[in-house]
């Protein structure tokens, strides 16, 4: 976090100011020690007085927003009361963990402020100076580290654990905005300075922060930029792998991108023939069944077959294996899923033959490409999956939609 004196003015003594920590979990320390309850109910209501209160320190809060936060729907007899209750409790608390015995809270009219005799560093409003003074810095060294600092203040989501609060979910969403656009800026800089070390820096935090949201392809853009290729294809690899496990996500067109990228970009070192085809031939010790394969390599090989199709002399089938409940119906979610889809790909792999190639493809279901078979054999496939995947009275079950490959315009399907 940046110079205090900085925010507060010079002369500020360091101990005699109250840190308050909002991205990821709340917390507030002075004189480096923590401020928090004992009791549970009483607690929730300290801290979300004291977040309250904190954040909107410059404008104030009114009081109808505090006792909507504080006590919600409650049937009390006398709100005001209570929230003045509430208040003397915490003015105690704050006296109690050490803070100068000033009127911490104070109220003029119908709004609450915190008093300015007890200076406030708080990571959100550091967060907005320093995107604010980086986007006014017209030296582009220094707005390339005023956006690093940025970045790294914003250390999570605000009250991340409050995002079911309208006030905190509200303000979640503008700092993670805020957060993106820096990520987004900063890398543009980072881009035209060529300085791709810090570029993979700042795209694995932002990754960490926000799983999810795509900046693996910062990672990669600059691995690819230095040459670490080997590195970039299995961060890519994991990737896909995390977007179709978590989400069900396929691959983005920026990571598409990117993967093209890598293979236009990639120089092999001068080799012989024979050295070349031992670096592409599978490691030895491979175990029976079929070739499991990312959905973007998949891609690739089902592209690669169908050219080849064209010449005849094979009969190939896409078939796609889905997961269903006890009604027949594709599973979206649930504590079971993710159990009964790891079960699923056992028992594919289990079932078909070492010359198939198998992917998943998100939450439950999985793609394998069936080569030199029969529609009917597709049949046989299907029964012997799902006796690799039943057990007992097993209710739920699996779905198949098969496709020719030569033919997919003709599309013919089998349903168990």
């Amino acid at each position: 976090m940046s110079n205090p004196d900085k925010a507060y003015g010079a002369g500020v003594p360091r101990d005699n100011i109250l840190r308050v920590r909002m991205f990821g979990r709340f917390s507030m320390t002075y004189n480096g020690m923590s401020i928090t309850g004992t009791s549970k109910s009483t607690e929730s209501q300290f801290m979300w007085l004291m977040q309250m209160i904190l954040h909107h320190r410059e404008e104030g809060i009114s009081r109808d927003q505090l006792e909507k936060v504080l006590f919600g729907d409650r049937d009390l007899n006398n709100v005001h009361h209570a929230m003045r209750t509430v208040i003397y409790n915490a003015k105690k608390r704050l006296e109690a963990a050490g803070l100068p015995k000033v009127n911490y809270i104070e109220r003029v009219k119908d709004i609450y402020y915190w008093t300015r005799e007890i200076p406030v560093l708080e990571d959100a409003s550091e967060f907005e100076r320093l995107c604010r003074e980086a986007e006014e810095a017209e030296d582009p060294y220094l707005k390339q580290e005023l956006y690093i600092e940025a970045c790294h203040c914003y250390s999570g989501e605000f009250l991340g654990n409050q995002i079911g609060v309208i006030w905190t979910a509200k303000e979640a969403r503008k700092y993670r905005l805020m957060f993106f656009d820096c990520v987004e800026k900063l890398t543009a800089l980072l881009r035209k300075s060529q300085d791709y070390i810090q570029m993979e820096e700042i795209g694995l935090y932002a990754a960490g922060i926000h799983p999810l949201s795509n900046w693996e392809t910062v990672t990669m853009e600059a691995m690819v930029s230095m040459g670490r290729y080997e590195d970039a294809r299995k961060l890519y690899e994991d990737t896909v792998e995390l977007y179709l496990t978590e989400e069900g996500l396929k691959p983005s067109p920026q990571l598409m991108e990117l993967l093209n990228r890598l293979g236009d970009s990639m120089n092999h070192q001068y080799a012989v023939l024979d050295d070349i085809q031992r670096r592409l031939t599978e490691e030895e010790g491979v175990g029976p069944g079929g070739y499991e394969v990312t959905y973007p390599i998949f891609q690739g090989i089902y592209r690669m077959i169908a050219r080849l199709l064209e010449r005849g002399g094979q009969s190939v089938y896409l078939m796609l294996c889905t997961v269903v409940d006890s009604k027949g119906n594709p599973m979206q979610e649930g504590p079971r899923l993710k159990e009964l889809s790891t079960r699923l790909g056992d028992a594919i792999r289990r079932t078909v033959r070492h010359s198939d190639t198998i992917t998943r493809f998100g939450r439950g279901q999985y793609l394998v490409l069936l080569v030199n078979t029969t529609l009917e054999n597709c049949k046989v496939i299907q029964n012997r999956i799902n006796y690799n995947f039943i057990i007992g009275r097993q209710r739920t079950g699996i779905e198949y939609h098969v496709n020719s490959v030569i033919c997919a315009p003709e599309r013919r399907e089998l349903k168990v």
